[in-house]
């Protein structure tokens, strides 16, 4: 089967999921799972263009645990973390402004999520679909930036998590570890992560299509559903010293705290 059929066949998939769990919300009134499922599905994109391609097989494999562990870590972190929680308050906020249109506008979301999850997931179909097998040099690039990436966004929410649990932090801002750093340590890892893949391409035709992803990425966690609902004027108004953590500590790119 052709890469373009089975790219095809990947906007089916995410469609479908996503149009799923949007029926499941009509009867929670609980859009916050969308997050979850749009992990794993785009771990499954990964997975699954790796089964059909025609890379060779080392590749193959590489790419499928690459984004299968990759999505399953972060689905996995935010089905805990959501666990016996209200629904997320930017989809109750949504919710409640789009008053008797809010099923159909958030199917329209929904549908919105699949389609970018689609978009996002062209590397994995362009190194799924390579005849050849990366430079070494490439493939160690790719395996390390992954590597530091996914750890270093596993790391930076164990420390939000373990922080936020803590009563005493109630109110504060989160200082310690990773975010002492940067304000949104996760996001940029988050981020970096897609640029492995950029590295796996190398080489393949059209390997230059894979650079949109982590531009892509950037530009959500920066200008529309990453740091602006987290940065909100309310968001800030809640945590003690949030200006100075403004004023001292890096947006996204983690870097020392400034005097």
């Amino acid at each position: 089967m052709s890469a373009s059929c089975i790219y095809l066949i990947g906007l089916a998939v995410s469609l479908s999921v996503l149009t799923l769990v949007w029926l499941v919300q009509l009867k929670t009134e609980d859009a916050s799972p969308v997050d979850v499922a749009w992990s794993w599905l785009m771990g499954g994109l990964g997975v699954l263009f790796a089964a059909a391609g025609d890379a060779p097989l080392a590749v193959r494999l590489l790419l499928a645990l690459m984004a299968g562990l990759w999505g399953l870590r972060l689905g996995g972190y935010l089905a805990m973390r959501m666990r016996g929680q209200p629904e997320d308050s930017r989809y109750a906020a949504a919710r409640a402004s789009w008053g008797r249109r809010a099923p159909l506008y958030m199917l329209l979301f929904f549908w919105f999520q699949a389609v970018a999850a689609w978009i996002l997931a062209l590397p994995f179909l362009v190194v799924a679909f390579r005849l050849d097998m990366p430079g070494v040099g490439w493939l160690l690039l790719a395996g390390v930036v992954w590597l530091v990436s996914v750890v270093g966004e596993g790391l930076a929410d164990h420390q939000l998590h373990r922080f936020k649990r803590d009563p005493d932090n109630r109110g504060h801002v989160c200082r310690t570890g990773l975010w002492r750093y940067s304000r949104h340590p996760n996001y940029f890892f988050e981020s970096l992560h897609w640029v492995s893949y950029v590295f796996l391409a190398i080489g393949a035709p059209y390997w230059w299509a894979t650079l949109a992803s982590p531009v892509i990425m950037a530009w959500l966690l920066l200008r529309v559903s990453g740091i602006p609902t987290v940065e909100s004027r309310e968001g800030k108004a809640k945590r003690i010293g949030y200006d100075d953590y403004v004023r001292t500590t890096s947006a996204f790119i983690p870097w020392p705290p400034k005097a």
